[in-house]
């Protein structure tokens, strides 16, 4: 089931949740600031950015992107590390060990990304809760630590 292509009926009812629910956080959540909608017309890909306020990090957009068969989800965090290039990434993959449904990555130019993608049949209320919970949790988290690690010269 996770590997099929969702029916168009399928990514329509997502897509009006998605919808409901980013505008429930926009006008409940704090730390939610601002939403923006995108249609790719080319693939038909249906896409979000969230806009985020944070403590440890200020500000940072969580992106969502509504596949064929997947919801992906992802935010960047940091540019890649000036220096203790392998502490830092052991502190990355390190943490990766305790998270739900994501993880570091590196994405273009080398910077640290924080991604995850969940089945379209999985999506539910409960679920965004999730996403958007852990990846403001696992930012707060791990942004300092990492920027104190990867930027050390920066601090002193």
């Amino acid at each position: 089931m996770a590997d099929e292509i969702a029916t168009r009926e399928a990514r329509d009812r997502v897509e009006g949740l998605i919808d409901r629910w980013l505008a429930d956080q926009l006008a409940g959540n704090p730390v939610v600031v601002a939403v923006e909608k995108h249609v790719d017309p080319l693939v038909g890909d249906r896409r979000w950015s969230v806009r985020i306020h944070g403590e440890e990090k200020d500000v940072y957009t969580v992106r969502y992107a509504l596949r064929q068969r997947s919801l992906h989800y992802e935010t960047y965090v940091m540019p890649a590390p000036e220096e203790n290039h392998a502490r830092f990434y052991e502190h990355l993959l390190r943490r990766n060990a305790g998270f739900n449904g994501m993880a570091f990555v590196i994405g273009e130019e080398d910077a640290v990304f924080l991604v995850g993608q969940l089945p379209i049949h999985a999506v539910d209320e409960g679920e965004l809760d999730r996403i958007l919970g852990s990846v403001y949790s696992y930012v707060e988290q791990c942004f300092r630590p990492a920027l104190r690690i990867g930027f050390a010269s920066r601090f002193r």
